[in-house]
């Protein structure tokens, strides 16, 4: 297993003349290096120290240490933690969650803080370190310092200091282990477990009282750790390994293409602060416990995600099936070709713009990527064309930063902007706080990413270096570097390696920490990297594309949907998360109350990759049913509002986004879909991302096809699998230029053509 290096080569990257000198070439595009006119970028300070080099992360759990003097709450589950005027606030979110209809709300409240004594307050806690799920505050005042270190999975913090530490109570706690002298104290908070390691021979000052001082004689180290029970044997258990003190996290991959698993290694480096352990004890989510041979201890968390199980040592393993993604579904023996040609004639006559805003010129890139191969299918050439032409055309300029006179272009009309002091490239026209705040660059960015691996999949040369693939890359590495040692970018910026999906907020700056709405959006951007990867040959960008495709379907399906039933609260009625947040999980969305958004946000861009929607058809069944309800009972209340009668008593009247509810319910019920969309309105309009053509292709072949058969893999990356009454259809889809046999994991084997589609 390894980690990879995406970077777009420097044999293409070059300053052009002194007339444009702060624009970079990368092949034939090329991005700014000054702020374009009428430019909002993100704030000048970061809060971090003189430790911390290269490009800062955003869009972290963590983030809102970096952008502000003093945090806001941050969950690295189990614990949660925030930095305050007397140090680090933590408390355990896990004792006290509850759910009802708009969400799962994990308990909220202060534990204890952790102190120094030569500080009564801090103006400031600076970020003094990161690992891939780790990060370290440093807080000071005058000669004062306090390290604390904290992380995805840890119920540790790890404390070093230059002086003696504090902890600071409400009220005292309950000590049902150990006394002022002893090197391990376990104590409670009401349900709430913790206990506290000092180096042998520290003291503690009275412990009857609210707040705590330690004589740590000389020693700079101490921890504290919140504990599943309050049992003496687990609190020595823990104190074999409180002084272990983790110093880096990281996580590598792997794909094997023939078994189509996804293996991901996560490790732990610790520093023995006092005596030889080096292993740690850590809790792992659902969506990891669930895939790994681990052994677990006995005890659990509690989080909003679900119960984390507990283990020890330095690192484990987790094995994912990577579901399998194609550019198109096949048209089917019930596609009237006359019907299909008329769909795609509408979208080559419609007005578009090959400009606007990073998240909704590429929604519009999305869909041209999307009818391409449905054109091409059907053999219209010309439609093919006019499709790729204005999805090049738009991607050429905004992957030109200068206007027709050499200088750099303004900041609405498309250009892409490095910032070197937050390692990051803005897109301009920007929306949604993609600038100054630096949010959902994986969203924005993923349908430009997604446009090009289409465009690199009918021709390679568009996509080299030297060409327009340079400029592919840079948004790549924005979004999903994977070098940790790239100058410019950050480690995986959107992707939450530990916790399995992406978070939005690029500032992180919430009571219930960072939030991820849109995992749809998500998973589209990871496809576009395996598409991207596949065509141009790069087998490792092609992985790491598969790596996050994989891992983040694996989250949806535990935290946004739940499709097994384990994981929400019973006391949570609706069938979907619509919003991941650090300290909850929300039932709504940023934008829009109507059952059909709340819904279906996490449906769209429905493509060729969106099968992992359809894993588990009794879930969707259930979802769609549950979205009737929603829908039914919504008009009801805006009717009897207005005195008249409710205009949807069967809850299938949708009043937005009618042709993403039909492609999700084609998964659970493709004939109840099709009925549906036969009976649309002749001015029926899909929504912006989206066309009549796909919808219409899709219906057809999950009619013809059945449900989507997550049981059977392939050798390929492009292939999928359906049953119909026992009656099991395989597809594959051939990238590359020369024929290939693709295996099936049932012994089936496809012949797939040179750059074609082959359906059993």
């Amino acid at each position: 297993m390894k980690s990879i290096r995406v970077i777009a080569p420097l044999l293409f990257i070059s300053f052009v003349s002194p007339r444009a000198a702060d624009v970079v070439r990368v092949g034939e595009g090329s991005y700014a290096t000054v702020a374009p006119a009428g430019a909002k970028r993100p704030q000048a300070q970061i809060f971090k120290t003189a430790a911390v080099k290269g490009p800062m992360p955003s869009n972290k759990w963590w983030s809102s240490l970096a952008w502000t003097p003093l945090s806001d709450s941050m969950f690295p589950h189990p614990l949660a933690v925030r930095a305050v005027e007397g140090g680090l606030r933590v408390w355990y979110p896990g004792a006290a969650i509850a759910a009802s209809k708009s969400g799962i709300m994990g308990g909220g409240g202060e534990d204890f803080v952790i102190g120094h004594a030569g500080a009564a307050a801090f103006s400031e806690a600076r970020v003094d370190g990161f690992s891939d799920w780790f990060v370290s505050a440093l807080f000071e005042n005058g000669g004062a310092k306090l390290r604390t270190t904290f992380g995805h999975g840890s119920p540790f913090v790890f404390v070093t200091l230059n002086g003696n530490p504090t902890l600071s109570f409400k009220n005292a706690p309950k000590i049902w282990s150990g006394s002022a002298k002893d090197p391990a104290i376990g104590f409670s908070i009401g349900n709430k477990h913790y206990g506290v390691f000092v180096p042998a021979g520290s003291t503690w000052s009275d412990l009857s009282a609210a707040k705590w001082t330690a004589d740590l004689h000389g020693k700079d180290f101490f921890s504290v750790a919140l504990l599943p029970d309050d049992k003496p044997e687990t609190l020595a258990w823990f104190a074999k390994h409180a002084h272990a003190h983790i110093v880096d996290s990281r996580v590598s991959w792997s794909f094997d293409s023939r078994r189509c698993t996804v293996t991901a290694k996560y490790s732990f480096t610790t520093k023995p602060m006092d005596g030889g352990e080096t292993g740690t004890i850590f809790a792992l989510y659902p969506h990891q416990w669930t895939h790994t041979t681990a052994k677990f201890a006995p005890q659990i968390y509690n989080s909003v995600r679900g119960p984390m199980k507990v283990a020890q040592g330095t690192s484990f393993e987790t094995e994912m099936i990577f579901p399998g993604v194609l550019p198109s579904l096949p048209l089917t023996s019930g596609v009237d070709k006359k019907i299909l040609a008329g769909f795609i004639g509408e979208e080559v006559n419609a007005k578009f713009n090959t400009k606007g805003d990073t998240y909704w010129l590429g929604k519009n890139l999305g869909k041209w990527a999307t009818l391409i191969p449905i054109a091409e299918q059907a053999g219209n050439i010309a439609a093919v064309e006019s499709f790729t032409q204005r999805t090049r055309a738009a991607m050429e300029n905004f992957f030109t930063a200068t206007d027709a006179g050499g200088a750099v272009k303004t900041a609405r009309d498309g250009v892409f902007y490095y910032d070197d002091n937050w390692g990051t490239l803005i897109g301009y026209p920007a929306s949604y706080g993609s600038d100054d705040s630096l949010n959902d660059h994986h969203f924005h960015y993923g349908y430009f990413i997604r446009a090009a691996g289409e465009l690199a999949r009918r021709d390679p040369a568009w996509a080299a270096d030297a060409k327009w693939g340079g400029m592919v890359k840079m948004l790549i590495r924005d979004i999903a570097c994977a070098d940790r040692s790239d100058a410019m970018f950050p480690f995986l910026r959107n992707f939450d390696s530990y916790a399995g999906h992406t978070w939005a907020s690029g500032h992180a700056k919430f009571g219930d920490g960072n939030n991820n709405e849109s995992s749809s959006e998500a998973v589209n951007a990871w496809y576009g990297l395996i598409l991207f990867g596949e065509a141009i040959g790069d087998t490792a960008l092609r992985d790491l594309g598969i790596f996050l495709f994989t891992t983040e379907v694996e989250a949806i399906n535990d935290y946004w949907f739940d499709v097994t039933g384990q994981f929400h609260p019973p006391e949570y009625t609706p069938s979907v998360v619509t919003m991941i947040w650090g300290g909850k999980g929300a039932n709504g969305t940023w934008f829009s109350g109507d059952p059909e958004m709340v819904h279906g946000i996490n449906f769209l861009p429905v493509t060729g990759a969106s099968l992992y929607l359809g894993l588990y058809p009794d879930y969707c069944a259930n979802n769609f049913s549950a979205l009737v309800a929603e829908n039914r009972e919504d008009d009801a209340k805006h009717a009897a509002k207005s005195g008249k009668p409710n205009p949807n008593p069967d809850g299938t009247h949708w009043s937005a986004w009618a042709d993403i509810i039909w492609m999700y319910r084609a998964l659970s019920d493709p004939a109840d879909a099709l009925t549906q969309f036969n009976a649309r309105a002749a001015n029926f309009k899909p929504e912006a991302g989206n066309s009549t053509a796909n919808v219409y292709v899709w219906l057809n072949a999950l009619d013809a096809f059945g449900h989507v058969d997550r049981s059977i893999t392939a050798d390929a990356p492009f292939h999928a699998v359906f049953n119909k009454a026992g009656k099991r259809t395989h597809v594959a889809w051939n990238i590359g230029g020369e024929p290939r046999t693709v295996i099936f994991s049932d012994g089936t084997k496809l012949e797939c053509p040179p750059h074609g589609i082959a359906t059993q």
